[in-house]
């Protein structure tokens, strides 16, 4: 299933993350952002669950602000699993 995130306090705007029906990554995209290390934080996420990847990314900081766009992904996956 294919989801979609609008984000906060990120470059990016928006994550849409396709998850398969055992919670596992098949593919991550962002709009916005630093396109060259959203590519790579997608391609190395891809093939895990979503747990896995929370675990790994939440919390993850910007400099000074509160957020990133991987602890973005994390509050999106947070919500993939409320709905799968």
């Amino acid at each position: 299933m294919t989801y979609s995130y609008k984000t906060t306090g990120t470059c990016s705007r928006e994550i849409v993350v396709d998850v398969d029906e055992n919670g596992v990554l098949k593919d991550v995209k962002f709009a916005g952002g630093c396109n060259g290390n959203l590519q790579g934080i997608a391609r190395l996420v891809r093939g895990l669950k979503i747990d896995e990847v929370i675990e790994k990314l939440e919390g993850v900081k910007c400099g000074p602000r509160p957020t990133s766009c991987p602890d973005q992904l994390a509050r999106a996956l947070k919500e993939v699993k409320e709905k799968i």
